[in-house]
């Protein structure tokens, strides 16, 4: 264990950490623990490229092999160097670009691990942000969901589908603790039982076949999780436990958000620090594209739920961060820090990541820490909500072009990305461990394997509940009616709809908005009104003040509910 001094603020971590929340420390000493060493999984099977599964695509050949074209690339301008041969080049490519991490992948064989993507929890939702008087539709791959609370509070979850008629029942609603489709009415309870259709006969018993396929769901540390295997009992085992936000003095800041492409890109963005400086400069006080620079990672564990290590930047030995990715999609990064009186403090990032179907993914942040930066009181927390929503719309034209690429190539991504040691280790990483596990998913993207979706995704175009005004009203769907068209694209689908505190906030400032443009529009009538001075300028005050408040509300709304766009893509 080493200590030296280091500044949190300016540190890796805290760019991508500051981007989402307010928790930062002042000067400090930082001491580094090794991570918690995990088992090794039982069941391994070595299989060659050359012969793959009939699951797997089989590996396509290199780069080098598709093309004879010889190109260079340099940093600055600098003056012409002699020309290198072939073998010279790549040489020089294997000392910037990330090769082979074992003797077998040299060989060109491949580790597969023993998975089933459905024996795994799943994030469904943050426990705080679950109406108390709505269903709410999820999705984990291809397999819709409903989630609820029952009239003894307790969290229910079925297959989203009517036995009836296949009508969604998270449209429908909940009736004394019942949750009820609204095509015809059926009620049903606990455990998916069917206990009300309003056709049947009197006399007539309800079929037994009336009932609904159920899912195991658990609270965990603020967050519900769902188990998706239909065959295999729940393992409790499994549910993701974070040990920093069980600590004594812990906050954290909690967002969810909904986004438009792959969560394998959505998780390659989240273990990607290189790119914060450039992506998201000066989006707050950490982030500056002249920090970009080489970074260092080191790989200390690797097995077949996922991999951990340090990371850090070359300018800073001293300030490491620790970065552990879990099976199925769960990714924290975590840094301890000694202020000058000797007391630990520690900080993590997590991000938790649910697929929602092909070119689709919800995501819940959660920043946090044991110490939190006075400043960051002063401002509310819906802020620090929107201001992640800016960064995510920072990189969604990007991410989501890639998702396009990714799919019309139809290769494994060792053809298509050149991953830099110094900014893309996790990156590679993170594909490498998909092509142990991919043949367990409904489709993956591997470093150097594929498998494609088998059924092309299916578009909703109307979902009643975002399209009908009474049931957008609902809290569930956002509470604030049809005033935004229904677009992922748009930042109140994406996060407002899902938040109680920022769906409140905006309820709040709409509330607010009309009630000071009826006081601007009655001072003014009055002013006009009456005949005294005193009272003229008096009324013409209190309009002023009135017609600023009305902006000021004007702003805050559209800070909720507006998508960020670079300066230069403005019209």
């Amino acid at each position: 264990m080493s200590s030296s001094p280091s500044s949190f603020v300016s540190s890796p971590i805290q760019s991508n950490m500051a981007l989402f929340h307010p928790f930062l420390s002042h000067s400090t000493s930082l001491h580094h623990l090794p991570p918690t060493p995990r088992q090794p999984q039982p069941f391994k099977l070595l299989l060659s490229l050359s012969s793959p599964p009939h699951s797997l695509r089989p590996l396509i050949p290199t780069r080098k092999q598709q093309s004879t074209i010889k190109c260079s690339a340099v940093a600055d301008i600098k003056p012409p160097a002699p020309p290198l041969d072939e073998h010279q080049e790549e040489e020089e490519d294997h000392k910037v670009l990330v090769g082979p991490t074992s003797e077998a992948e040299r060989r060109g064989e491949r580790v597969v691990a023993d998975y089933d993507w459905t024996e795994e929890w799943y994030p469904l939702y943050l426990t705080q942000d679950i109406p108390d008087d709505a269903p709410l539709g999820l999705t984990v791959f291809d397999k819709q969901l409903v989630l609820y609370r029952d009239g003894s509070g307790e969290l229910q979850c079925y297959q989203d589908r009517c036995p009836h008629r296949l009508a969604k029942l998270s449209e429908g609603q909940l009736i004394d603790g019942r949750l009820e489709c609204l095509y015809h009415g059926w009620q049903f309870e606990a455990q998916g039982k069917c206990v009300k259709i309003p056709q049947l006969p009197a006399d007539a018993k309800i079929p037994k076949s009336a009932c609904l396929k159920t899912y195991e769901v658990r609270d965990s540390q603020g967050v519900v999780w769902v188990w998706m295997s239909q065959k295999t009992p729940p393992n409790p085992s499994k549910i993701p436990w974070f040990e920093n936000f069980a600590r004594p003095g812990f906050q954290d800041t909690s967002t969810t958000h909904e986004l438009p492409y792959d969560h394998s890109i959505l998780l390659e963005n989240l273990m990607d620090p290189a790119h914060v400086p450039i992506s998201h400069d000066r989006t707050d006080w950490s982030a500056k594209r002249e920090d970009a620079q080489p970074l260092r990672f080191e790989v200390t564990e690797r097995s077949d739920r996922g991999f951990a290590g340090w990371w850090g930047k070359t300018s800073d030995p001293s300030a490491k961060s620790f970065l552990r990715f879990e099976a199925p999609c769960s990714l924290q990064n975590n840094r301890e820090i000694v202020d000058k009186d000797g007391e630990k403090h520690y900080f993590s990032g997590l991000f938790l990541c649910r697929p929602t179907g092909q070119g689709k993914s919800m995501l819940i942040v959660r920043f946090g820490g044991t110490k939190r930066s006075p400043l960051a009181k002063l401002f509310p927390i819906w802020y620090f909500h929107q201001n992640a929503g800016k960064v995510f719309e920072q990189d969604m034209g990007f991410l989501s072009s890639q998702n396009e690429v990714l799919m019309k190539e139809k290769v494994p991504t060792k053809e298509l990305y050149l991953n830099l040691k110094s900014s893309d280790t996790w990156v590679a990483e993170y594909r490498r461990w998909m092509d142990k596990v991919g043949h367990g998913m409904p489709y993956h993207f591997g470093h150097s394997t594929i498998s494609l979706p088998e059924e092309p995704a299916v578009v909703e175009h109307a979902p009643a509940g975002f399209v009908a005004g009474v049931s957008a009203s609902l809290p569930a769907k956002g509470g604030i009616g049809s005033m935004h068209a229904p677009n992922l694209a748009n930042r109140y689908f994406r996060h407002v709809v899902h938040c109680k505190i920022c769906r409140n906030v905006v309820k709040a400032f709409q509330a607010w908005q009309k009630a000071l443009t009826a006081i601007a529009v009655a001072s003014t009538a009055l002013a006009i009104l009456v005949s005294g001075r005193q009272w003229k300028a008096l009324l013409l005050i209190s309009a002023a003040i009135s017609s600023a408040g009305v902006y000021a509300c004007s702003a805050a709304i559209s800070l909720n509910t507006t998508n960020f766009i670079r300066t230069h893509r403005r019209l």
